[in-house]
């Protein structure tokens, strides 16, 4: 089945354009939100070729497709209105949550998928001041004047690209939205508010203001579009409401928003641009502190959508933000602890996933490096976060100013060089500094670092002497009957931290495990507690019969096959007296772990709370 048929099945399947709200596409899946779930059979949409399976989790119905996804994603949009020209960037939903909850959940749909562009645009401006100020550019000339139409245009036509991603979450006509927008920036409602120059709309005063790279008004303006398409939509007759609605919202929502929502957005933006420059102005250096030390906080809770829209709006209004430095000077500290970790740590995967996690921190992704390191070992967590905190004391004393919206990364310090340079060395001196004392804290300070010289380890190490190189994309069966446990609540650190590869456990209601894959048996323990495979597509599966039952010196096991044996999916290789290792006080929660999930792009977990024998129970792509 070629993509577009995919697209047009999964489609159907669905129940068609009409019951989907929305539709987002992340690395492998493809995450619906469905207005009527229950029409839609799982089963059946699991059962398309292509499909590899489908999944549901927080309000989402995910069809995971694998590296494909995009191209179907896209093929969606070809016959649907329900893509989005971003590339559909996921930021999830809190449809049920609190009104807080709601409103981060809007400033991230609406902010989200501009991000990449803005990283570019701001990357290029800052590129081109520091060019500037170096004489390597002269300013006016026709170079210059190219490079910063490219650099700016993102910035002045802000509004018009937040009407798209408003219409979208708001289900509003995009094309009406896009020209509202237009109309705003149209070059001579922009030479109305130039001073000395007073406005009227039949008579009604209009207070002028400049709409251009501006956030809140063009926001407001579409979201009562919204509910005044929505309204005149369900009134008109059908034969006039293609054309009629369009008019009557840019003849009402377009003089709204230059008599209210216009006016009103910019004098907020501009009062919160002027409180927070009070209060970075009354002590700098406590200020930028603050901001330093609880972006990382505020990121964990999601809570930092709420400062977005204050940051852009800052730029927009006075041409820099005092927030941004404080935002990246965090994310260097938390790379810097991450350093020390891998650094310090004798634990040799956890160094690698370390080293990984830094890399991916300086280029601004720091979930990896929080997650999966610090935080995981809460000291270095701290460190950054203190280490943020000088950090930004030193941007806020140099008076460090952002320049350009973005990702704060390593390939953004750019966007911290404004026109006259000001600050900028500041800033790099505070990241500089951030980075270092957190590193050399971390390094210093130390960690409960996590264990390597494990059973389980051990028994890894062995399983992982067979790794296949060239690994394909499979779905590995459930090995045995019984409820599923999320692996993070399995009560072994070593397998819940996720150290040894990703995978889940099982709480059996039968004492038999069977092959989950065709291969081969790489590991098979006498004691008969573990048994590791390599399937015939290169997947390494670790199967951990209970937690630290080697103890039990293979007493109440009855191992069935023998390392080196070929085994198919279903044949016998352990069987175990369930009850009678339960009474000599072990746990019998069995971990199935993927000891090689790095070379994979996804582990994708079962979300079923039971599981057969021989069910589909892990999918690698």
């Amino acid at each position: 089945m070629d993509t577009n048929q995919l697209a047009e099945k999964i489609l159907k399947e669905v129940g068609g354009e009409e019951n989907v709200q929305s539709l987002v596409h992340c690395a492998t899946r493809l995450r619906f939100k469905l207005n009527d779930r229950s029409i839609v059979d799982k089963s059946v949409v699991e059962s398309i070729p292509g499909v590899v399976t489908v999944m549901e989790s927080a309000g989402q119905f995910q069809v995971v497709i694998g590296n494909t996804v995009p191209e179907v994603y896209a093929a969606i949009g070809n016959i649907s209105n329900l893509t989005s020209d971003t590339g559909g960037t996921d930021t999830g939903s809190n449809e049920n949550g609190s009104i807080f909850s709601k409103f981060v959940d809007l400033i991230s749909s609406l902010f989200t998928p501009l991000l990449g562009v803005m990283a570019g645009a701001g990357i290029l401006k800052g590129l081109l001041s520091i060019a500037v100020t170096t004489k390597f550019i002269i300013p006016e000339t026709p170079t210059h004047i190219i490079l910063s139409a490219i650099a700016d245009s993102l910035f002045y036509f802000l509004p018009v690209l937040l009407a798209i991603t408003a219409a979208r979450k708001f289900k509003a006509n995009v094309f009406v939205a896009v020209t509202i927008a237009g109309a705003l920036v149209y070059p001579s409602i922009i030479g109305l508010a130039a001073p000395g120059i007073s406005a009227d709309f039949f008579g009604i005063p209009v207070v002028m203001v400049k709409y251009t790279s501006t956030v809140i008004p063009i926001i407001l303006s579409i979201y009562v579009m919204s509910i005044l398409e929505k309204f005149l939509n369900k009134h008109l007759h059908q034969s006039i409401k293609n054309f009629i609605t369009p008019m009557i919202l840019l003849v009402v929502i377009v003089p709204l928003t230059l008599m209210i929502f216009g006016p009103f957005g910019v004098y907020v933006g501009n009062a919160i641009a002027d409180v927070l420059l009070a209060v970075i102005n009354f002590n700098p250096i406590i200020a930028g502190a603050l901001i330093a030390a609880s972006w990382q906080v505020l990121v964990m809770f999601g809570l930092h959508w709420g400062i977005v829209p204050v940051m852009m709006n800052n730029i927009a209004t006075m041409g820099k933000d005092p927030l941004k430095p404080g935002v990246a000077i965090s994310v260097f500290a938390q790379a810097g602890a991450t350093l020390g970790v891998m650094l310090k740590t004798k634990n040799k995967e956890f160094k690698a996933l370390s080293g990984s996690a830094v890399v991916t921190a300086l280029f601004g992704i720091t979930e990896p490096a929080v997650y999966g390191v610090t935080l995981r070992l809460k000291r270095p967590f701290i460190i950054g976060i203190i280490s943020a905190a000088v950090g930004g004391g030193i941007a806020g004393f140099a008076g460090s100013m952002g320049y350009a919206s973005g990702p704060s990364s390593i390939l953004m310090i750019p966007a911290f060089y404004g026109p006259t340079g000001e600050g900028f060395v500041g800033f790099l001196i505070a990241a500089s500094t951030a980075f270092i004392l957190a590193t050399v804290l971390t390094y210093f300070i130390g960690f409960k670092d996590i264990p390597e010289a494990t059973t389980a380890a051990k028994e890894t190490t062995t399983t992982s002497t067979a790794m296949h190189e060239g690994v394909k994309s499979e779905v590995i069966s459930s090995p045995l009957t019984g409820e599923i446990v999320s692996l993070e609540n399995v009560q072994d650190k070593a397998f819940a931290s996720g150290t040894l590869g990703q995978g889940l456990a099982i709480a059996p209601t039968k004492g038999e495990v069977v092959s989950p894959v065709n291969g081969t048996v790489t590991m098979a323990f006498a004691t008969g507690h573990a048994v590791g495979l390599t399937s015939e597509n290169g997947a390494e599966v670790l199967i951990h019969i209970g937690l630290d039952t080697v103890q039990l010196e293979g007493k109440h096991f009855e191992l069935k096959v023998t390392q080196g044996q070929t085994v198919k999916i279903g044949d016998p290789l352990v069987v175990f007296d369930m009850e009678a290792i339960k009474a000599a006080g072990f746990d019998v929660t069995t971990p199935i772990i993927i000891t090689n999930t790095a070379n994979y792009e996804d582990v994708v977990v079962s979300d079923q709370t039971q599981a057969n024998a021989g069910d589909r129970l892990i999918t690698l792509l």
